[in-house]
């Protein structure tokens, strides 16, 4: 069977994370939604996505085709309901379409051209940007307990002080000497080749991915995600790091999310709670003005290629778009749009020639080619998101 995934009706909802990568590719838990399911599914997926970006993630059709909305996450009662579906048939959550079967990949599913049936089981749905990190816990709990299940944990080194050793997994090549990890209040997760200095303290639960670093003396409270190939120091609560990202010092992160090559200056500090307790607004991309999350804790979102220098403070609710540069005191405005150049002084454009070569640069230093996909990517961006930058 040839399976693919589609952004679905979310998509908008997930911006700025979503201008970069298909919803597929968001991180949540251990894994991306696409690394799901094509753990559940044995076989790798493709997406059904933006047409400026099917050069970097084409899709890949067959005679029949299983659509799966990219944003729910699978289980087994799921994924065995998916298997078993016929030409016509479609697996729907509420309003919400999960799985079809199709000749047609590029076809708006239309219910009326269906077999319906029912899904009452509750599913994990990413449909907001700060979803994933509030349902990161939950999210990681899945993954753990997947990743792990009949494998046995590298032993801990006896340098360690650890409370719930059961509920630790080390996966080869991950290194970790005195540290403090606490695992009673959820799992703990050490990817292969990550590494944890000496003196961090860890509240699980806690996701360290592959070839990631936590630097010396780091302060994590979970449920946080430390994607692949990024480095984090200082204290963090409850964020989601999508990988290949840096806060590599001091200062605070909270209730937030970074995408791909992005960096924190040292000592960059961000609110996660209003002064007067009030409910967190986010700029949404869709109505173009800041709408209501429900949620007292939410701090920022930064999307891909974003950069912070030193001492900068981010407000509650801070989202800044993609591939912008943010520097000196004060606090910038709560919607940063992408290509922005500057501060709580003012902004101005950040042009895509300058850009591409710190790009170039900051992925060389991990062996990462910067191609000309990419520049296609940030180009369509750029010219996409030219009114924000007017306003």
């Amino acid at each position: 069977m040839n399976y693919i995934l589609f952004d679905g009706p979310f998509r908008d909802n997930l911006l700025p994370f979503t201008y970069t990568r298909p919803v597929a590719d968001i991180r949540v838990g251990i894994l991306t939604l696409r690394e799901k399911w094509e753990y559940f599914l044995k076989t790798k997926t493709s997406s059904l996505t933006e047409d400026y970006l099917s050069g970097k993630f084409p899709l890949v059709s067959a005679k029949i085709n299983v659509m799966i909305h990219a944003a729910y996450g699978p289980n087994d009662a799921l994924v065995k309901k998916i298997k078993e579906l016929k030409s016509g048939q479609a697996i729907v959550s509420g309003d919400q379409v999960v799985a079809y079967v199709t000749d047609t990949p590029e076809k708006r599913f239309e219910a009326d051209d269906f077999d319906v049936i029912q899904c009452q089981e509750p599913l994990l749905k990413i449909e907001n940007t700060w979803d994933i990190f509030v349902k990161n816990g939950v999210a990681m709990k899945a993954d753990f307990d997947v990743l792990t299940k009949g494998r046995k944990s590298e032993p801990i080194p006896k340098s360690n002080n650890i409370i719930g050793a059961e509920n630790i997994f080390i996966e080869p090549g991950a290194k970790l000497e005195f540290t403090t990890i606490n695992a009673s209040s959820g799992p703990v997760y050490i990817g292969k080749d990550a590494e944890i200095m000496e003196g961090s303290i860890i509240r699980g639960p806690f996701a360290l991915c592959e070839h990631a670093t936590l630097k010396l003396g780091a302060k994590i409270y979970g449920p946080t995600t430390v994607g692949p190939h990024s480095k984090v120091g200082g204290e963090v609560n409850n964020c989601v790091i999508f990988g290949y990202s840096n806060k590599g010092h001091d200062g605070f992160l909270g209730n937030s999310v970074l995408g791909e090559w992005c960096n924190l200056g040292a000592d960059t500090n961000n609110s996660n709670l209003k002064n007067n307790y009030a409910p967190v607004r986010l700029w949404d991309y869709k109505t173009q003005s800041f709408a209501k999350t429900g949620l007292q804790f939410c701090g920022l979102m930064m999307g891909d290629h974003s950069k912070c220098g030193i001492n900068t403070m981010f407000n509650t609710g801070t989202v800044v778009g993609v591939s912008s540069n943010i520097y000196g005191s004060g606090f910038p405005r709560n919607f940063v749009p992408s290509f922005s150049w500057g501060g709580s002084s003012g902004f101005t454009t950040y042009l895509t020639k300058k850009a591409f070569e710190v790009c170039e640069v900051m992925m060389a230093r991990r062996n990462v080619a910067f191609t000309n996909h990419d520049k296609a990517i940030l180009d369509h961006i750029f010219e996409a998101t030219k009114d924000y930058r007017r306003g």
